[in-house]
């Protein structure tokens, strides 16, 4: 984009460690100047002392996944979901987003399958027609102990737009499933499982893990390595979790279950990413390890939205007014930290030369960020 860009001004703009009183200026869709006086450019837009931060880096989401089935069974045509869900993106302040496509069918949910070709080339498509706000790029849920695992992988690993791969394992009774109480309850009431039904279910995916998740998990992180793709773990509970995908070349602990894991993925030099909804709800909706008590601990990297866009935005705020963050290294768990961790080095931070990718929000009486406005690459987008 090379669009011209009003000035920004009377603008409380959150910069890498400070926040400051000024103006900001973009030009061929850059930050061309930042600073601390008023502007005299007469079409200057007044923010009237908003907060400007970066555009919000989302990792990790699945919401496009629940455009294109918003109840069981009902599949949405993949382009009018991927529109609807990139203005749901948007509207929260979110300038990047990895599109997180299931590979495969997963413990819960075996029609990730059926929309996963779909999702992509809908995607592309819209991409290369420049018809979404947000720029769009896709994460590869790789379901390590699916039987056609490696097959997925492949079928869509050289992609251009894949930029991230997470290694999953969804197999009951361990990572994000250790109480199969809780899941039996749940799999028997969501989608009316007998209990015998429920045990047979369970001694199938404890197979398939047992055939295929150890080679499964070798193959495609050296396949991700080759292409030079960021590797993510997934629901690590242990240090054994950590060590291994540390030794297999991951950078990235998404949703560690454990204050153990979580630190364990810091003294392997992984970076972790904790749930928005988790830090918003005050704590993990199935028991886990609340992101309130791993930023106490020091252990929380970024924040990813997952299943509410809203969510990522509210979850730094919330880091700062309630976790005692400071305002600027709060912002940073949604835009420098995961950029840097996606190896996106043009955004996610104001400063001169970076991509223009801009959100004006106002915290209401509440505590609730409002996103008012939303630019990428200086085109206004909200």
């Amino acid at each position: 984009m090379n669009i011209r860009t009003a000035p920004l001004t009377n603008a409380r703009m959150v910069l890498g460690d400070e926040v400051v009183h000024g103006t900001l200026a973009v030009s061929g869709g850059e930050i061309s100047d930042i600073s601390q006086s008023g502007s005299s450019v007469a079409e200057a837009e007044d923010l009237e002392g908003d907060f400007l931060i970066p555009g919000l880096v989302e990792l990790h989401t699945d919401n496009l996944e629940r455009h294109m089935m918003p109840r069981p069974k009902v599949f949405w045509p993949a382009t009018p979901a991927l529109l609807s869900h990139d203005a749901q993106v948007t509207a929260a302040g979110i300038t990047t987003v990895f599109d997180a496509i299931a590979m495969g069918g997963t413990a819960w949910n075996a029609d990730r399958e059926t929309i996963m070709n779909t999702s992509v080339e809908a995607v592309g498509i819209a991409k290369s027609d420049d018809v979404l706000r947000a720029d769009h790029r896709l994460h590869l849920r790789s379901e390590v102990s699916n039987p056609r695992a490696e097959e997925l992988f492949e079928r869509f690993a050289d992609d251009p737009l894949v930029g991230i791969v997470s290694l999953m394992d969804h197999t009951p009774g361990q990572r994000q499933f250790v109480d199969l109480e809780r899941l039996k309850t749940y799999f028997m009431s969501r989608y009316a499982m007998s209990e015998g039904q429920f045990e047979a279910y369970l001694r199938s995916k404890k197979a398939d893990q047992e055939a295929h998740a150890h080679e499964h998990r070798q193959v495609i992180a050296a396949g991700a390595r080759d292409r030079g793709l960021v590797l993510a773990s997934h629901d690590d509970a242990t240090e054994d979790h950590v060590e291994e995908a540390a030794s297999l070349g991951l950078t990235i602990a998404e949703f560690p279950t454990t204050i153990d894991a979580a630190r364990a993925a810091h003294a392997c030099g992984m970076r972790t990413i904790i749930g928005g909804p988790n830090m918003v709800r005050g704590g993990s909706h199935s028991g886990n390890v609340s992101a309130g008590d791993l930023a106490k601990a020091g252990l929380l990297d970024a924040f990813s939205s997952d299943y509410i866009p809203s969510s990522l935005l509210h979850g730094a705020m919330l880091l700062h007014d309630k976790h005692g963050a400071t305002l600027p290294d709060a912002i940073a768990t949604v835009t420098r930290n995961p950029a840097d961790m996606a190896g996106l080095d043009d955004r996610g931070e104001l400063r001169i030369g970076a991509r223009a990718d801009l959100a004006r929000i106002r915290s209401l009486d509440d505590g609730t960020p409002a996103v008012l406005a939303v630019w990428r690459e200086g085109k206004r987008v909200i």
